[in-house]
């Protein structure tokens, strides 16, 4: 879903002939797996971040058009609402320094759009959720200049029969609403991880990056109020699992998946024909082992770990697994923290020698994920040995140590395998993510959500982690 698209308007032609080129690639792509044809080379990390455009009063900015041209960088590009963008980095061997790396050069680009902003009187905000953006911004009228964002729509709009989306979350307080389009996705903004993994390993590394998914949001989690409500502590995950909600196939767009991967990783894309219908059908020129429809069609169903091939740069193919869980924010530095916990955590959980999914069942990982999504930090998790733990007891005492022994396993020098968990474990010990914060801030100076948001951007500035910031 990341390309763009010459036209947002299709025929049953363009159905038909796009499930065709889709059937072929997906028998393809099921030779490439029987024959071991991905690339070996593996624990290569990277990341998307995406963000908010702000003005001076931190508060959502509709100018990433303007904002993208004056800025001129490949690695920056829209997203879904125009007060959005989405930042890159260049992957990363996750050896030595890789951590220090990949702070660096997201703090560059991300001082390089704060300078752009600035000479527009704005500024850039990374947070799962706006705390005051109003639902009257999540509406087409805010909708990025793309076609393929614009076909996205549409097509929802159509399989639905023009119904209204109905949003409807119960956490802290009760909200209900409905709503026309597919601009609800544009509140939620997300620190998306990459990690290259070989065909032998990757569905351990598949069925960990699903155990883990728990304690990754629970440490992360920096989303919970909704045009005012306050709901989960990470209400991303409920908003954009109803945000495109088509209501008429088999399983969700947005789903945390029904099973761990068995034998193959390859099931997911059989999946994504038998159990997804094509929801936007553009032909592509290039050749079948590109597999441009394949790839396409895999990123309009949008698993919380998904799995992504690609080409390195000299044309080989590759397997990846996209962990979509943690949302953006609250500082660079946090960020990092969270992509090098879930790097560390995957490595100790793939080698387990007694693989982890063997000792606990897929329902209640699933609701591991759901409860951390609700409770943040103060939720409780079933973990491998069959019992509840309350998450920042296994954090200090379970998991961390994992984290920092698979980074280790992985070749990151200990300093910085030190310095990023401490930052984790700095949450676990005071009980302060980006949700927290918020939820304190409020506590303390009242409901006012445009307040929060300008004193959240203030911290913001400081670099320091989210679990020093103070009230």
């Amino acid at each position: 879903m990341g390309r763009e698209i010459p036209s947002s308007k299709f025929t049953k032609h363009d159905f038909s002939a796009f499930s065709q080129r889709l059937r072929a690639e997906t028998d393809l792509l099921c030779d490439y797996f029987h024959n071991h044809r991905f690339i070996t080379s593996h624990n290569m990390g990277g990341f998307e971040v995406e963000a908010w455009l702000v003005d001076k009063d931190a508060l959502p900015s509709p100018a990433n058009e303007k904002f993208l041209m004056q800025l001129n960088d490949p690695m920056v590009v829209h997203e879904l609402a125009s007060f959005n963008i989405e930042l890159n980095v260049i992957p990363q061997s996750l050896q030595g320094n890789a951590l220090q790396k990949l702070q660096d050069e997201l703090d560059r680009i991300w001082n390089k759009c704060r300078k752009t902003a600035m000479e527009m009187d704005a500024d850039i905000m990374a947070v799962g959720i706006h705390p005051a953006v109003r639902e009257e911004q999540l509406t087409l009228q805010y909708m990025s200049n793309s076609k393929r964002y614009r076909a996205l729509n549409e097509q929802v709009v159509a399989i639905r029969h023009g119904r209204p989306l109905t949003l409807h979350i119960r956490g802290r307080d009760h909200m209900e609403t409905t709503h026309q389009d597919v601009m609800l996705e544009a509140g939620t903004t997300s620190f998306q991880i990459h990690l290259q993994v070989t065909q032998d390993e990757a569905v351990r590394a598949y069925n960990a990056s699903q155990i883990a998914s728990a304690p990754m949001v629970a440490v992360s989690a920096n989303s919970p109020f909704i045009f005012g409500y306050d709901l989960w502590d990470e209400s991303r995950i409920p908003l954009f699992q109803q945000s495109v909600d088509v209501g008429e196939e088999r399983k969700k767009r947005v789903t945390f998946s029904h099973d761990y991967a068995r034998g193959s990783l390859f099931y997911c894309f059989m999946e994504n024909i038998e159990d997804y219908p094509v929801l936007i059908p553009v032909l592509f020129e290039e050749k079948p082992d590109k597999f441009p429809h394949l790839r396409f069609h895999n990123g309009t169903i949008w698993r919380w770990n998904r799995p992504l091939i690609g080409f390195d740069d000299n044309g080989s193919l590759s397997l990846r697994i996209e962990n979509r869980v943690v949302p953006s924010g609250p500082t660079t530095v946090d960020m990092i923290a969270n992509a090098a916990f879930y790097w560390g955590l995957v490595q100790s959980l793939t080698r387990l020698a007694d693989a982890p999914e063997n000792k606990i069942d897929f329902p209640v990982v699933r609701q591991n994920f759901y409860n951390a999504g609700r409770y943040g930090l103060e939720s409780s998790i079933q973990w491998l040995d069959g019992e509840l733990h309350p998450v920042k007891s296994i954090l200090l005492h379970v998991l961390l140590p994992m984290a920092r022994n698979g980074l280790l396993r992985l070749g990151i020098n200990e300093t910085d395998c030190d310095h990023y968990m401490q930052i984790i474990e700095g949450r676990a010990l005071t009980g302060q993510n980006g949700a927290a914060w918020q939820r304190r801030w409020v506590e303390k100076h009242g409901r006012d959500m445009d307040a929060l948001s300008k004193a959240y951007l203030e911290h913001q500035h400081s670099q320091r982690p989210v679990h020093e910031w103070d009230i």
